[in-house]
């Protein structure tokens, strides 16, 4: 039998608008299809795991007070990171976590949180603690030369600079800053994304996108996923994109 191993990162302080849904979709649709799946939490002063032992880290969103105190013990790892990342290991970051993978984040106050600098790009909030993305989201991606259309919700001050490979073109909403055109940080193995939700639960063609990209790396093979039944998955979201797409195309 097949299984995927998931290190889940701090699901006590990171767990923002259902980010811990993500986990239990992709348990869902791999146990649907026979494969087995492993879930390890990991917070502070837990045992110190080896990122590259995983097939999949996923880690979810949290306010600036929980970002600070976090990134003081994610900088422990910061080598055993970077070293997952560049063996293709599929890191999976929402929001608040997104945000930490990068060079830093500044406050409303102008304090530094100093972030992994695993990626190159960078999160400054603005002074007026009201002014925020907040709404629906709706942004164009490529998944392996398809494109599709990934729904999902942010709610974050910060604005999120220097990315040169964005996860999507915004069709409705925010994207990494007010009115950007683009959001998120996508790599072939890394997805950060302010889109919670949870992201999963509204598409499941970016979830089997994971899934399958987890599992060709690790028995090196070209996985075809057996169909699962998203009827009811895709009426949503045909239901969710008439009405965004329908409006102006930024709120």
């Amino acid at each position: 039998m097949k299984e995927l191993k998931i290190l889940y990162l701090y699901p006590d302080i990171l767990e923002l608008y259902g980010d811990f849904g993500n986990i239990q979709v992709l348990k869902y649709r791999l146990e649907k299809r026979g494969i087995n799946v492993e879930i390890t939490p990991y917070s502070i002063g837990d045992n110190p795991p080896n990122f590259n032992d995983y097939d999949l880290v996923f880690a979810g969103g949290g306010a600036d007070q929980e970002q600070g105190i976090l990134a003081k013990d994610l900088i422990k790892y910061k080598d055993n990171i970077k070293e997952a990342v560049n063996n293709g290991v599929f890191f999976l970051l929402i929001c608040g976590a997104y945000q930490l993978f990068g060079k830093y984040y500044k406050d409303v106050e102008g304090n530094i949180i100093p972030g992994l600098d695993i990626f190159p790009y960078y999160t400054e909030a603005i002074n007026d603690r009201k002014k925020r993305c907040i709404g629906n989201i709706v942004i164009d991606v490529n998944l392996d030369g398809k494109e599709t259309k990934v729904i999902g919700f942010g709610n974050h001050g910060g604005q999120t600079y220097d990315v040169n490979t964005p996860f999507g073109k915004v069709l409705y909403g925010n994207g990494n800053k007010f009115r950007d055109e683009m959001e998120g940080f996508f790599l072939k193995n890394v997805i950060a994304t302010y889109l919670h939700g949870p992201l999963l639960s509204k598409n499941p063609e970016l979830t089997d996108f994971i899934i399958k990209h987890c599992l060709d790396r690790k028995y090196n093979e070209n996985i075809i996923l057996e169909p699962l039944d998203d009827v009811f998955e895709n009426l949503c979201r045909k239901q969710l994109l008439d009405r965004f797409l329908s409006k102006e195309k930024k709120p």
